[in-house]
This record gives structure tokens, sequence and C-alpha cells, in this order.
């Protein structure tokens, strides 16, 4: 969570940062470690604030986010299996939450290590397909920030606190998982073309 009024400039770096990842991901992969980092830093840290402590949530924000860019930064050589653990997390979380539930630990760690295992094996890939699927749900959800302005559920202010649900950013609006596969498909056509070019150069 983040103060109401940081709202907009927060969807415009999820917008920005999503679609970077989504259609050059595999180019500069480290910068999306970064920029992922970040994200899930400053979310974590500030949701251990209270909502009537903004200025300690908004330096809890930048805090965890520093900190968990250069987590992911310097873990550049894990940070496949990293983001394919955390891509299996995700999937697990997403596969439940559309059946209405959240899924057991267990299942969350046999999907984390399952994704990690791809990643490992198909490097290449995987980094393509999981900065441009990630990078699409993430410039999603910053879209969708900027259109709601406070009015949606997943964007409303609640004691002046932007409340972000980045794994359900719309409730029963199927057109965004559709969206979404649109996007990150053409997201690993453009990368995968790029980087196919970049090969025959070399």
């Amino acid at each position: 969570m983040l103060p109401a009024g940081f709202q907009i400039p927060a969807a415009l770096i999820l917008l920005a940062g999503g679609v970077l990842s989504c259609f050059a991901g595999y180019r500069i992969f480290r910068i999306v470690l970064g920029i992922y980092g970040f994200i899930l830093g400053a979310l974590l840290a500030s949701s251990a604030m209270g909502t009537d402590q903004t200025f300690w949530m908004i330096v809890a924000a930048i805090t965890g986010g520093l900190i968990g860019a250069l987590i992911l930064i310097l873990a550049y050589f894990v940070g496949v299996a990293l983001l394919g653990a955390g891509i299996g997390a995700f999937a697990a979380n997403l596969l439940w939450a559309s059946f209405g539930g959240e899924p057991h630990v267990f299942m969350v760690i046999v999907f984390a290590i399952s994704g990690a295992l791809a990643a490992l094996a198909l490097q290449r890939y995987v980094i393509i397909g999981a900065t441009a699927f990630g990078g699409a749900w993430t410039a999603i959800v910053g879209a969708l920030a900027l259109l709601d302005a406070g009015t949606r559920a997943e964007g409303a202010a609640a004691d002046g606190v932007w409340l972000i649900y980045p794994l359900d950013p719309a409730p029963d609006q199927p057109w965004v998982i559709v969206g979404w596969i649109v996007l990150g498909l053409a997201g690993v056509f453009v990368q995968v073309a790029v980087t196919a070019k970049d090969n025959k150069r070399r």
C-alpha cells in the first residue's frame, strides 16, 4: 500500500516498467530485475506500516524498494532461477484465485521449484516469456490504476491509503486475462524477433 496521493505516479511507473519489460525484457534483463526488485521491495516494506503512518510508509517503500532492487541485481547470475520461481508462485496464486481460493503454501513451493528448474533448463526462452508476460501484467495493473482514478475497489483510497491488488486488479473482468495473454504474446513475438536479428548479426 501507498499514500493515496501516490496512486497516479506509482501507476505510471508500473505501466512504463511493464511495457519496457514486456517488449525489451531480454535485452535489459538487469534493469528489469532492478525494476521488479524495487516494486516488490516497496510493496512488502510499505505494507508493514500502519495506514496512519504516511511518512514512514513512504520511507519504508523507498528503502524496501532500493533493497529489493539491489538484491535482485546482485543476484543476476541466479536471477533466472529466481524469476522462474517467482513466475511459478505467481501462476499458483493466479490459478487458485481463478477458482476463488488461495493455494496452500506447499503448492506454492512446488510451483516455485518447478518454475526455477524450468527456467534453468530453458534460460533464454524463459527470460523472454517471463519478462513479456510479467511485463504485460504489470502494465495492465498500472493502466487499470490510472483508469479507475481511485474509484474502483482495487485502487480505492481507504483512510488516505491506496490499496494495491497486483494479483487481482479487476475482479470478475475476464477481458483482463484475455488482454494479458494478447499483450504477453505480442511481447514474446517482438523479443524473439529482435534477439533473432541480434544473433544473425553476430
